[in-house]
């Protein structure tokens, strides 16, 4: 995920996994070019073919459904919003929440163990303090290692007010 626009009035964070779909791609037609051509051998080559393109091109496709997924986090000043966009082979959602309510961007963690140590994921996630929305709101579902998520929160951090007045922690 990537910044793709940052205005003293707009912060749009993006991600289109263009890589993973097209290898995705090649992946699904290695296993249906040749299942097809198979198929018009004729004879036991038929079935053979067919399920060869149907078994991997099947797989091919539903990595592709699970892995290939758009989200677009747009955070607007203008109109106090802010906009979480998930679009995917099933579909298109979209969830909005008040900007206003949005008290700071923070990262969550996971750790895993194994025979070879631990291994220690990110994920970045929006806090509301206030409104029918208040709670931690993922930017993105899956957790992921490197300094990505890192980077995200950062950039939201920033963009945000330096600051926000607390009147019942500040005293004369």
């Amino acid at each position: 995920m990537k910044v793709t626009r940052n205005t003293p009035n707009q912060l749009i964070l993006s991600d289109t996994p263009w890589f993973i779909g097209i290898m995705l791609v090649f992946f699904i037609l290695a296993f249906v070019g040749p299942g097809i051509l198979l198929m018009t051998e004729g004879g036991e080559a038929i079935l053979f073919g067919l399920i060869f393109a149907l078994g991997g091109g099947g797989l091919g496709f539903g990595a592709f459904c699970a892995f290939v997924r758009r989200v677009q986090v747009i955070l607007d000043r203008n109109k106090d919003s802010i906009v979480i966009r998930r679009q995917s082979v099933f579909g298109y959602e979209a969830v909005e929440h008040k900007l206003s309510n949005l008290s700071h961007a923070e990262i969550e963690r996971t750790t895993s163990r194994s025979d070879k140590g631990t291994s220690t994921l990110y994920r970045p996630v929006l806090v509301l303090d206030k409104g029918m929305s208040a709670g931690r709101h993922p930017i993105v579902e899956a957790f992921s290692n490197g300094r990505g998520a890192h980077r995200l929160v950062e950039a939201v951090n920033d963009w945000l007010p330096a600051h926000k007045v607390d009147s019942v922690s500040q005293s004369a």
